[in-house]
């Protein structure tokens, strides 16, 4: 496996949010002018860096696909099925768009809920359903996830293996390899700036801290 190391950078909401958020969501959305200053940001590092959306919100396409595709940027875009076609979040014609620009689009689910401790049922809706749903409406395969709420497990990673994901990203803050199949991710919240994510993510962090984030990271793939 290669060591090469890459930086994967996750947004959330842009702008004033058009539909109502669940409890805690509006640590993840930023304004349009710093979601645009972080961009200018993160594609200065001197190090590979990945971008990608979470959730589907209909600020995706109407500020994020336009901040990309001015910088000639590309991201990941992770969509929630259970959403699509709902008022605040991407339509049909937000993910035709997406693709139309070169973005790929990957699965975050139907219902933004932890992928731990699922039904069966569950299971098949949160992997499999989403998937197809999702599929279509890119009219692409999807065949990378972004698991919600950062939760996951070793029941997780197994399920998600067996159904031929190709790349599973998380929440965990720390830097990745970049052909890992579990790739964490630093996401963006309303608090950060250029200058503390640029502090944060590119700054060694102590060697304490780095051996509590592979700790977390190890018991939540084997837990």
């Amino acid at each position: 496996m290669s060591d090469s190391k890459v930086l994967n950078i996750c947004f959330h909401g842009v702008g004033e949010p058009q539909r109502e958020m669940e409890p805690g969501e509006d640590v993840y959305w930023v304004t349009a002018d710093r979601f645009e200053a972080i961009l200018d940001e993160v594609s200065s590092w001197p190090v590979p860096v990945r971008l990608s959306f979470d959730d589907g919100n209909a600020s995706d396409v109407e500020i994020g696909l336009p901040g990309l595709v001015e910088r000639g940027l590309t991201a990941e875009f992770f969509l929630l099925a259970g959403r699509l076609d709902t008022p605040g979040s991407i339509d049909s014609a937000g993910v035709a768009k997406l693709r139309a620009a070169g973005m790929p689009v990957g699965s975050h689910g139907m219902a933004h809920r932890s992928w731990r401790g699922l039904t069966a049922a569950e299971t098949v809706a949160e992997f499999d359903t989403a998937r197809t749903v999702l599929a279509e409406a890119a009219g692409a395969p999807v065949d990378t996830a972004a698991c919600p709420l950062g939760r996951y497990d070793r029941r997780v990673i197994t399920e998600l293996r067996r159904r031929g994901y190709t790349r599973v990203y998380t929440s965990d803050r720390r830097p990745a390899r970049a052909d890992s199949w579990l790739q964490p991710r630093y996401s963006v919240r309303h608090h950060d700036t250029p200058e503390s994510l640029r502090a944060e993510v590119l700054a060694p962090a102590p060697l304490p801290a780095r051996a509590r984030a592979l700790a977390v990271g190890a018991v939540k793939r084997w837990r």
